[in-house]
């Protein structure tokens, strides 16, 4: 005669039987929240595209830093909207603009809280594209924006940030920074590498809040096709012989199988992005209702953790902190 198994129950029962034999978990500890920083005093303005989240002054920061690191957030990433743009980009790299500045006040109030930079020229351009653009070739010149890239990255290491993270997608960009900072005796700084980045039709909200839309074209010559895997292994390859410490698959929900493919193959930590745009619908499908918003919320980000991503960047992450404390 022969008898169901009847382990896997026995093991469910009770909330501490679960706990004891959970294969996964979702912590604080994993989180890496995106801070939008803009010109100006006092401002904490709230985001249209992306509620909840807001457009910070520097001055208004250190508070922010503050319930951060109280939650037990160990990261920010800082994306910064310039005062004024130009077609290089060239307030990306200047010394007292809002990351820069964003950068120092949030190290001077909270020494401990990892800082990143988002180092792109997205916002910074009056093109909205992520870099230099070749004049008679009417694309992304590789080349020139490298230059300017190094020069953004050492603008953000001088400033104090610990982390940088290149998210155009350009060719050898990894290596071109890591030999910049090396040069320039940063060799503490890691880089976060947006390694397989996808032409996502995801990031709309972000892209409101950091007014970075393109003015013309789109940016599927340099992102990656969302219909490839193999190709982002490659990316991710590369990115890792060139030095970079942490590899990064965007977006991650829809890109869940491509983080877990990086997981199973490179020995370094991988990160993925919960981007704007699974946040945002998230928000309106609760707003409607139609789910419930805490549950779903803790369930996507640990079937991002569980696709095998040891760092997510997120939007819910001071609100899934809390209720993970609890």
């Amino acid at each position: 005669m022969s008898f169901p198994d009847t382990r896997p129950r026995r093991l469910r029962r009770t909330p501490s039987l679960r706990r004891m034999v959970r294969e996964t978990t979702l912590s604080p500890d994993d989180f890496m929240f995106p801070l939008f920083v803009c010109p100006g005093k006092g401002v904490k303005t709230e985001i249209s595209s992306l509620p909840g989240q807001f457009h910070f002054s520097v001055d208004m920061l250190a508070r922010e830093a503050e319930e951060i690191a109280k939650l037990g957030v160990p990261s920010v990433i800082l994306f910064g909207l310039p005062e004024k743009k130009d077609e290089v980009g060239s307030e990306a790299w200047a010394p007292e603009g809002v990351v820069q500045r964003a950068v120092r006040a949030i190290k001077k109030a909270v020494p401990e809280l990892t800082v990143a930079v988002d180092a792109c020229f997205c916002e910074y351009t009056t093109h909205g594209h992520c870099g230099v653009i070749h004049k008679e070739a009417g694309e992304l010149d590789n080349d020139a924006t490298l230059e300017n890239l190094s020069r953004a990255a050492l603008s953000y290491a001088r400033a104090g940030a610990d982390i940088v993270a290149p998210s155009g997608m350009l060719d050898g960009f990894v290596g071109f920074l890591r030999e910049g900072l090396d040069e320039e005796n940063f060799e503490r700084v890691a880089i976060l590498s947006y390694a397989a980045k996808y032409a996502s039709a995801y990031y709309g909200p972000f892209r409101a809040a950091a007014d970075s839309t393109p003015a013309f074209g789109d940016r599927h010559g340099y992102q990656m096709d969302p219909a490839n895997v193999r190709e982002a292994m490659r990316e991710v390859a590369l990115d890792v012989e060139e030095g970079a410490d942490i590899v990064m698959v965007k977006p991650a929900l829809a890109y869940l199988d491509v983080v877990s493919e990086v997981r199973n193959e490179f020995d370094v930590p991988v990160a993925a992005y919960n981007v704007s745009g699974e946040y945002a619908m998230l928000k309106a499908a609760a707003e409607k209702g139609w789910i419930d918003h805490d549950r779903v919320m803790l369930e996507t980000l640990l079937s991002i953790r569980r696709a095998g991503a040891d760092i997510i960047l997120t939007y819910h992450a001071k609100e899934a902190a809390k209720l993970l404390r609890r």
